[in-house]
C-alpha cells in the first residue's frame, strides 16, 4: 500500500531535515503506528504522505505509483483526519458531512450512519461551532471516512476524547482493518498504538529507530517472570518467580493451593518502556 524510501525533508526555514532517510513499507490490511514524541517527524511524514508537503528527497510510492504522479483523484482513495479540526462552524455537522460528501465522484457513506457511529446522531442539526473539541474530532474522523477509503491517515485520533468516545473511536478504526482498509496512524500515546497496530515504528529526532509488532517488542524487553500478589494474614504481599520451569516450583503451587492469591501476572514490558529503552527518549 505505501512503500518510502530514504524520504527526507527540510522545512524552507530550517537547518536540519524534519525527517531524514526513512524507511518503510506498509503492506494493504494492516494498521501501521508512527510513534514519537512531539516533534518527531510524525506528521510531516503523514503531510508528505498526504500530498500536503512536496519538494521531498527519496522515493515514496502509494497504490504501487509514485505518489508525485498521482492527481487530485488520489483524494477519492484516501481519508485523512488531522489532530486539529478544520471544519465550518457555521454549519451543522450534517451539513458539512454533505458538503465534503459532495465533492467526491464516488459514492459516500449514508452521514447519518456515520455520525451515529461515532455517537453525534443527537447532535447532526447542531452548529459545529457549538461542539466540543472531543465531539469536533469525532466529526474529523466521520469526514474521513464519509467516501470510504481504502487507505486511512489518522493524527492523534482519541486526542481530547474521554475513555467512552476513545473506545468507540478505537472499536471503529479496528472495524475499518478488519474491512480490509490500511491505517497509518500517528500517535504518541503507546497504549493506543498496543491495542490497534499491528506494526509500529519508533521514531525520534526525523528518523526511525525500529520498526516491528508491538507484541513482539514487548515480549523482548519484558522480564520472563511471574509475579504473585496474596493475603499474607491481613496484609497484601508480593513475590515474583522465574518463569522457566514454574510448574514444578513447590512455594508458587503452595501459594495456589493455599487459596490466598489475589492476582497473578507476567512482567511483561509496556511500549512505553521499549520505546524509552529503544531510543532514550520519554514520550513528551
Amino acid at each position: 500500500m505505501i512503500s518510502a524510501e530514504r524520504l527526507t525533508y527540510v522545512y524552507p526555514s530550517a537547518s536540519e531535515p524534519a525527517v531524514r532517510d526513512v524507511t518503510f513499507e506498509i503492506p494493504c490490511g494492516e494498521i501501521f503506528g508512527f510513534l514519537g514524541p512531539s516533534g518527531a517527524g510524525k506528521s510531516t511524514t503523514q503531510r508528505i504522505l498526504t500530498g500536503l508537503l512536496k519538494d521531498y528527497e527519496g522515493t515514496v510510492r502509494v497504490f504501487d505509483r509514485d505518489l508525485d504522479a498521482w492527481s487530485p483523484d488520489y483524494y477519492e482513495r484516501v481519508g485523512v483526519s488531522f489532530e486539529l479540526p478544520n471544519h465550518y462552524l457555521k454549519l451543522t455537522a450534517l451539513e458539512n458531512l454533505r458538503f465534503f460528501g459532495s465533492l467526491y465522484a464516488r459514492e459516500t457513506r449514508d452521514p447519518r450512519a456515520l455520525l451515529d457511529r461515532l455517537g453525534l446522531a443527537d447532535d447532526a442539526g447542531t452548529l459545529v461551532g457549538q461542539f466540543s473539541k472531543g465531539m469536533k474530532a469525532r466529526l474529523t474522523i466521520a469526514r474521513a471516512l464519509l467516501h470510504d477509503p481504502e487507505l486511512l491517515f489518522l493524527d492523534e485520533p482519541t486526542a481530547g476524547l474521554d475513555p467512552g468516545n476513545a473506545r468507540l473511536v478505537k472499536d471503529l478504526v479496528d472495524e475499518e482493518r478488519r474491512a480490509g482498509k490500511t491505517v497509518f496512524l500517528t500517535t504518541h500515546n503507546m497504549s493506543v498504538a498496543d491495542e490497534l497496530c499491528d506494526r509500529v515504528a519508533f521514531i525520534v529526532d526525523g528518523e526511525i529507530r525500529l520498526v516491528e509488532a508491538p507484541r513482539d517488542l514487548k515480549l523482548r524487553y519484558g522480564e520472563r517472570t511471574v509475579r504473585v500478589e496474596y493475603l499474607d494474614g491481613d496484609a497484601l504481599a508480593r513475590l515474583d518467580f522465574a518463569l522457566e520451569g514454574l510448574g514444578g516450583d513447590e512455594r508458587f503451587l503452595a501459594l495456589l493451593r493455599g487459596g490466598a492469591v489475589r492476582t497473578i501476572h507476567t512482567l511483561e514490558a509496556t511500549l512505553e518502556d521499549v520505546f524509552l529503552r529503544v531510543t532514550g527518549r520519554r514520550l513528551e
